[in-house]
Order: structure tokens, then C-alpha cells, then sequence
């Protein structure tokens, strides 16, 4: 059951187009003690987060991930690619992901993503997570 109104519409638009993904299928360590459950994993390994307020906080957390496990293909799916990370700032999340090389996409997944080949190396360390298709 998604949480947000965009993992809401996240889910039609998988129903819709026929796609499968596991929503929230495991937890993956970062840090100490810590855990981070993807939103989406597509049966290829790519995993997809969906972020339509996008905090500092959520921000340390996905460079942790990235950092402590180089082989998921992890993407975003942002609400508003082109919002600015605060009041202040000239970034927007969108070049903020660019410049921390997380492939992004705004309001949906796109088509293509499904069509890609396996990313092996991040399908073999989402089945050491317990991760099965």
C-alpha cells in the first residue's frame, strides 16, 4: 500500500501498463544500524525511490546507500523534478541527483527503464537482501 500520493500514482501507472514491481520488498543496511526500504524494485535490479519532498536528511541517507552498496542501480522518481532543495538554494533535485550520478525521473517511470536489460550485480545483491521475483 503506498504512503504517498505519488507512490498512489506510481502503482496505477504499473497496474495500468501491465509492469511488475515489488513495492517495499526488503530492507537494505546503511550506516550503523540502519535500514532503507526502497519503494520499488523492477524485476531487471533497477530500484526506484519516490520523492516528492526530498529533505537533507533523505538526501545523506541515499548517498549512505549508494556509498555502502555501489552495485544497486538505485533511481529516483521525483514529484517535481525541478523544485529547489530549499528556499536558498540554486540546486534543484534533479541536478542534485545528477551531480551524485542517480538516474532520475519526474512524476513516472519511464517506459524504458522496464525494457532494460538485468542489472545483474544489483539483482544478485537484492537476493542476498531475500529479494525474489
Amino acid at each position: 500500500m503506498a504512503r504517498s500520493s505519488l507512490e498512489r500514482r506510481l502503482d496505477w501507472e504499473l497496474d495500468d501498463g501491465g509492469f511488475v514491481a515489488l513495492y517495499e520488498a526488503c530492507r537494505i543496511p546503511y550506516e550503523l544500524l540502519c535500514h532503507y526500504v526502497p519503494d520499488y524494485i523492477l524485476p531487471n535490479g533497477i530500484v526506484i525511490e519516490a520523492k516528492g519532498f526530498f529533505n537533507s536528511a533523505d538526501r545523506r541517507k541515499m548517498r549512505a546507500v549508494k556509498d555502502m552498496h555501489p552495485d544497486l542501480e538505485i533511481r529516483f522518481v521525483f514529484g517535481r523534478a525541478g523544485n529547489k532543495l530549499n528556499k536558498t538554494s540554486r540546486t534543484t533535485y534533479s541536478k542534485w541527483a545528477d551531480s551524485k550520478g542517480f538516474p532520475w525521473a519526474d512524476k513516472s517511470i519511464p517506459d524504458a527503464w522496464h525494457a532494460e536489460p538485468p542489472f545483474r550485480a544489483s539483482i544478485a545483491k537484492l537476493a542476498e537482501l531475500g529479494v525474489e521475483f
